[in-house]
Protein backbone atom coordinates (compact mmCIF):
# COMPACT_ATOMS: atom_id res chain seq x y z
CA UNK A 1 0.00 0.00 0.00
CA UNK A 2 1.22 3.47 -0.88
CA UNK A 3 0.80 6.32 1.59
CA UNK A 4 0.69 9.78 0.04
CA UNK A 5 1.96 12.35 2.53
CA UNK A 6 1.15 16.03 2.25
CA UNK A 7 -1.97 18.15 2.04
CA UNK A 8 -4.63 18.85 -0.53
CA UNK A 9 -3.82 22.56 -0.68
CA UNK A 10 -0.48 21.69 -2.32
CA UNK A 11 -0.54 21.74 -6.11
CA UNK A 12 2.23 19.15 -6.33
CA UNK A 13 0.45 16.88 -3.87
CA UNK A 14 -2.57 17.02 -6.13
CA UNK A 15 -0.44 16.27 -9.17
CA UNK A 16 0.66 12.98 -7.61
CA UNK A 17 -2.85 12.26 -6.35
CA UNK A 18 -4.26 12.64 -9.85
CA UNK A 19 -1.74 10.11 -11.15
CA UNK A 20 -2.58 7.66 -8.36
CA UNK A 21 -6.28 7.98 -9.12
CA UNK A 22 -5.75 7.66 -12.87
CA UNK A 23 -3.77 4.49 -12.27
CA UNK A 24 -6.37 3.05 -9.92
CA UNK A 25 -3.52 2.39 -7.50
CA UNK A 26 -4.47 1.62 -3.89
CA UNK A 27 -3.28 4.37 -1.57
CA UNK A 28 -4.00 6.11 1.69
CA UNK A 29 -3.39 9.73 2.60
CA UNK A 30 -1.48 11.14 5.55
CA UNK A 31 -1.74 14.83 6.44
CA UNK A 32 1.68 16.42 6.47
CA UNK A 33 2.37 20.13 6.26
CA UNK A 34 5.30 21.54 4.36
CA UNK A 35 8.58 22.66 5.98
CA UNK A 36 8.33 20.22 8.86
CA UNK A 37 11.43 19.90 11.02
CA UNK A 38 10.37 16.51 12.38
CA UNK A 39 13.18 14.01 11.95
CA UNK A 40 10.84 11.34 10.62
CA UNK A 41 9.69 13.72 7.89
CA UNK A 42 13.21 14.91 7.08
CA UNK A 43 14.24 11.29 6.72
CA UNK A 44 11.68 10.98 3.94
CA UNK A 45 11.92 14.47 2.44
CA UNK A 46 15.18 16.13 3.52
CA UNK A 47 13.97 19.66 2.77
CA UNK A 48 10.66 19.08 4.50
CA UNK A 49 8.81 19.45 1.19
CA UNK A 50 5.58 17.77 0.22
CA UNK A 51 4.49 15.50 -1.24
CA UNK A 52 6.38 12.34 -0.47
CA UNK A 53 5.24 8.75 -0.34
CA UNK A 54 5.83 5.79 1.90
CA UNK A 55 5.94 2.47 0.08
CA UNK A 56 7.32 -0.98 0.87
CA UNK A 57 9.11 0.28 3.97
CA UNK A 58 10.84 3.05 2.05
CA UNK A 59 10.12 6.66 1.14
CA UNK A 60 10.30 8.71 -2.04
CA UNK A 61 10.13 12.48 -2.53
CA UNK A 62 9.86 14.95 -5.43
CA UNK A 63 6.59 14.84 -7.33
CA UNK A 64 7.94 14.03 -10.79
CA UNK A 65 10.13 11.25 -9.43
CA UNK A 66 7.08 9.84 -7.65
CA UNK A 67 5.01 10.05 -10.84
CA UNK A 68 7.72 8.29 -12.83
CA UNK A 69 7.82 5.56 -10.18
CA UNK A 70 4.04 5.16 -10.38
CA UNK A 71 4.22 4.92 -14.16
CA UNK A 72 6.79 2.14 -13.88
CA UNK A 73 4.99 0.27 -11.11
CA UNK A 74 1.49 0.63 -12.56
CA UNK A 75 1.99 0.65 -16.34
CA UNK A 76 -1.75 0.40 -17.04
CA UNK A 77 -3.33 2.64 -17.99
CA UNK A 78 -0.23 4.28 -19.50
CA UNK A 79 0.31 7.98 -18.86
CA UNK A 80 3.29 8.23 -21.17
CA UNK A 81 3.54 6.84 -24.72
CA UNK A 82 5.32 3.55 -25.34
CA UNK A 83 7.66 5.15 -27.87
CA UNK A 84 10.78 6.27 -25.95
CA UNK A 85 11.10 9.63 -27.71
CA UNK A 86 7.40 10.41 -27.33
CA UNK A 87 7.65 9.49 -23.65
CA UNK A 88 10.63 11.78 -23.27
CA UNK A 89 8.67 14.60 -24.92
CA UNK A 90 5.97 14.23 -22.26
CA UNK A 91 8.59 14.46 -19.54
CA UNK A 92 10.17 17.42 -21.33
CA UNK A 93 6.87 19.26 -20.95
CA UNK A 94 6.70 18.36 -17.26
CA UNK A 95 10.23 19.60 -16.63
CA UNK A 96 9.71 22.80 -18.61
CA UNK A 97 6.52 23.71 -16.79
CA UNK A 98 7.95 23.06 -13.37
CA UNK A 99 11.42 24.56 -13.82
CA UNK A 100 10.70 27.54 -16.05
CA UNK A 101 7.09 28.40 -15.30
CA UNK A 102 5.99 27.28 -11.84
CA UNK A 103 9.33 27.66 -10.09
CA UNK A 104 9.77 31.16 -11.50
CA UNK A 105 6.20 32.18 -10.74
CA UNK A 106 6.43 30.79 -7.22
CA UNK A 107 8.32 33.89 -6.14
CA UNK A 108 5.03 35.80 -6.48
CA UNK A 109 2.98 33.50 -4.25
CA UNK A 110 3.85 35.31 -1.03
CA UNK A 111 2.07 38.41 -2.29
CA UNK A 112 -0.54 36.74 -4.46
CA UNK A 113 -1.87 34.25 -1.93
CA UNK A 114 -0.46 34.86 1.55
CA UNK A 115 -0.70 38.59 2.21
CA UNK A 116 3.02 39.28 1.93
CA UNK A 117 4.93 41.64 -0.31
CA UNK A 118 7.30 41.01 -3.20
CA UNK A 119 9.69 43.85 -4.03
CA UNK A 120 9.18 45.78 -7.25
CA UNK A 121 12.58 44.68 -8.52
CA UNK A 122 11.72 41.02 -7.90
CA UNK A 123 8.35 41.48 -9.58
CA UNK A 124 10.00 43.00 -12.65
CA UNK A 125 12.53 40.18 -12.85
CA UNK A 126 9.88 37.48 -12.50
CA UNK A 127 7.65 39.11 -15.10
CA UNK A 128 10.49 39.32 -17.62
CA UNK A 129 11.38 35.67 -17.07
CA UNK A 130 7.80 34.45 -17.23
CA UNK A 131 7.01 36.32 -20.44
CA UNK A 132 10.04 34.73 -22.09
CA UNK A 133 9.55 31.27 -20.59
CA UNK A 134 5.83 31.06 -21.31
CA UNK A 135 6.44 31.95 -24.95
CA UNK A 136 9.02 29.16 -25.06
CA UNK A 137 6.66 26.70 -23.37
CA UNK A 138 3.97 27.48 -25.93
CA UNK A 139 6.34 26.24 -28.62
CA UNK A 140 6.59 22.85 -26.89
CA UNK A 141 3.00 22.27 -25.77
CA UNK A 142 0.34 21.00 -28.14
CA UNK A 143 -3.00 21.16 -26.29
CA UNK A 144 -4.59 18.97 -28.96
CA UNK A 145 -6.61 18.72 -26.78
CA UNK A 146 -4.26 17.53 -24.02
CA UNK A 147 -0.88 19.08 -23.24
CA UNK A 148 1.14 16.53 -25.22
CA UNK A 149 -1.46 15.64 -27.83
CA UNK A 150 -4.55 13.45 -28.09
CA UNK A 151 -4.11 11.48 -24.86
CA UNK A 152 -4.07 12.42 -21.19
CA UNK A 153 -0.49 12.06 -19.90
CA UNK A 154 1.73 12.99 -16.98
CA UNK A 155 2.11 16.39 -18.66
CA UNK A 156 -1.55 17.12 -17.94
CA UNK A 157 -1.12 16.35 -14.25
CA UNK A 158 1.86 18.71 -14.27
CA UNK A 159 -0.15 21.37 -16.11
CA UNK A 160 -2.93 21.10 -13.52
CA UNK A 161 -0.35 21.76 -10.82
CA UNK A 162 1.47 24.61 -12.56
CA UNK A 163 -0.48 26.67 -15.06
CA UNK A 164 -3.58 27.77 -13.07
CA UNK A 165 -1.49 28.68 -10.03
CA UNK A 166 0.93 30.83 -12.00
CA UNK A 167 -1.93 32.39 -13.96
CA UNK A 168 -3.74 33.35 -10.76
CA UNK A 169 -0.56 34.66 -9.16
CA UNK A 170 0.33 36.89 -12.08
CA UNK A 171 -3.23 38.19 -12.26
CA UNK A 172 -3.11 39.06 -8.55
CA UNK A 173 0.30 40.74 -8.64
CA UNK A 174 0.46 42.27 -12.14
CA UNK A 175 -3.22 42.66 -12.90
CA UNK A 176 -2.67 40.46 -15.95
CA UNK A 177 -2.80 36.71 -16.46
CA UNK A 178 0.56 36.16 -18.14
CA UNK A 179 -0.25 32.55 -19.01
CA UNK A 180 -3.30 33.55 -21.03
CA UNK A 181 -1.43 36.55 -22.43
CA UNK A 182 1.13 34.13 -23.86
CA UNK A 183 -1.64 32.48 -25.86
CA UNK A 184 -1.97 29.45 -23.58
CA UNK A 185 -5.65 28.66 -23.07
CA UNK A 186 -5.21 27.11 -19.64
CA UNK A 187 -8.86 27.64 -18.67
CA UNK A 188 -10.11 25.43 -21.50
CA UNK A 189 -7.50 22.84 -20.60
CA UNK A 190 -8.52 22.95 -16.94
CA UNK A 191 -12.17 22.55 -17.95
CA UNK A 192 -11.23 19.51 -20.04
CA UNK A 193 -9.35 17.99 -17.13
CA UNK A 194 -12.33 18.69 -14.91
CA UNK A 195 -14.31 16.09 -16.86
CA UNK A 196 -12.03 13.37 -15.47
CA UNK A 197 -13.04 11.54 -12.29
CA UNK A 198 -9.53 11.90 -10.88
CA UNK A 199 -9.57 15.69 -11.15
CA UNK A 200 -13.12 15.89 -9.82
CA UNK A 201 -12.03 13.94 -6.75
CA UNK A 202 -8.97 16.14 -6.21
CA UNK A 203 -11.01 19.33 -6.60
CA UNK A 204 -13.67 18.10 -4.19
CA UNK A 205 -11.13 17.08 -1.57
CA UNK A 206 -9.30 20.38 -1.84
CA UNK A 207 -12.56 22.32 -1.49
CA UNK A 208 -13.56 20.24 1.53
CA UNK A 209 -10.23 20.80 3.25
CA UNK A 210 -10.20 24.52 2.46
CA UNK A 211 -13.62 24.92 4.04
CA UNK A 212 -12.49 22.95 7.08
CA UNK A 213 -9.46 25.21 7.49
CA UNK A 214 -11.68 28.31 7.36
CA UNK A 215 -13.96 26.87 10.03
CA UNK A 216 -11.12 25.84 12.34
Amino acid sequence: MITLCGMSMSNYYNKVKIVLLEKGAPFTEELQRTRSTDEAVLGASPLGKIPFIRVDGQTLCESQVICDYLEARFPQPPLVPTDPLAAAKVRELCAFMELYVELVGRELYTQAFFGGTVSESAQARVKTQLVRNLAAFKRLARFAPYAAGEQFTLADAAAYASLPTVAQATKAVFGEDLVAAAGIDWKSHLKLLGERASVQRVNADRKRDAEAMKSA
